[in-house]
């Protein structure tokens, strides 16, 4: 898969190309289903598929300070897209230039002038240029104007009827995956996803209290925006990214540490059966389940006992490791 920045380098011959475009957070199952149509169609056509999607997020330009929690990194959507099969992962840096820009000048700059798009797919939500004024019904018309064809695709989503549960049915949105984290549902969040939720960062030096209490964890830094779950104890995989093959079992707590009165939210792993300093490696945890929620114990031989507990319950819930 080609990785392009910006649209300056296409190389020389570029024709025609089946385009999808999107900020693809999270890159969850709906947007799984539009990039494999998106494959599909270019694969019928003989011509490459392309994805355009944005960077930063297009909220953070617009109303600074509103950038939502983000579900995966640059670096992990354009993992996740390539194993989709799509031949040429854009990135169009998202400036107060860019958001200027007219439905038509979008249309015509970007998607005509420079990429050839000859089919445009998108999901049915989906809106665009300035102001967010233009939508899919006057997508198709321009295209229809400048030689390309325009598809929505209908939004996916889950039948909560159907599994016999009294609740509404389930879209598969970015806002839905963030609010299933945001309140600790990694099941659900995991649904949605296709796979468990992935949180990436740097193990850092901790206060050394989890050595003392004799577990030993991996204090993560993580980004500024990263989707971290609802404070509580989960159960996930912890992987080092330059290994991504060996997967970990690990016992993860999110939160204060309440029972050393503790102020500043971490995320701290303990993994399980290994005797390793993982400090200054960039790892990855897919969390699984959620185990509890954060307790305050009147003394520190009360926190181990339940961190025995929840040691137990990981090794249950992970079986073997991976």
């Amino acid at each position: 898969m080609q990785r392009w920045r910006g649209l300056g380098d296409l190389p020389g011959g570029w024709g025609r190309c089946v385009v999808t475009i999107g900020v693809f957070d999270g890159v969850h199952r709906g947007h799984q289903e539009l990039i494999k149509r998106t494959v599909r169609a270019a694969a019928e056509r003989g011509v490459p598929s392309v994805v355009l999607t944005f960077d930063p997020h297009p909220s953070e330009v617009l109303r600074p300070g509103s950038h939502p929690a983000q579900l995966t990194t640059l670096r992990r959507k354009a993992q996740l897209v390539e194993g989709l099969g799509v031949d040429v992962f854009c990135v169009l840096p998202f400036t107060l230039e860019l958001s200027r820009l007219t439905p038509h000048e979008f249309v015509h700059e970007i998607l005509v002038d420079r990429l050839h798009a000859g089919a445009v797919l998108v999901g049915d939500n989906f809106t665009f240029g300035a102001k967010a004024a233009g939508n899919v019904a006057l997508l198709r018309e321009l295209g229809k104007r400048f030689g390309f064809v325009a598809y929505g695709a209908e939004l996916q989503g889950r039948s909560l009827a159907e599994s016999g549960e009294d609740a509404n049915d389930i879209t598969f949105s970015s806002t839905y995956v963030r609010s299933c984290i945001d309140a600790g549902d990694v099941v659900a969040a995991a649904d949605a996803l296709g796979r468990p939720h992935r949180l990436e960062g740097i193990v850092v030096r901790g206060d050394g209290r989890g050595h003392d209490l004799g577990y030993p964890t991996a204090n993560l830094s993580t980004a500024r925006f990263a989707a971290v779950p609802a404070d509580g104890v989960y159960t996930a995989w912890f992987t080092r990214l330059s290994d991504p093959d060996r997967r970990l079992r690990a016992a993860v707590s999110v939160g204060t540490n309440p029972t050393f009165s503790g102020r500043e939210r971490t995320v701290e792993a303990f993994v399980l059966d290994v005797d390793e300093d993982f400090y200054g490696r960039h790892v990855a945890l897919d969390f699984v389940t959620r185990l509890r929620d954060q307790e305050r114990f009147g003394t520190p031989d009360g926190l181990v006992a339940r961190i025995d507990e929840d040691v137990v319950r990981t090794r249950e819930a992970l079986g073997s490791d991976g």
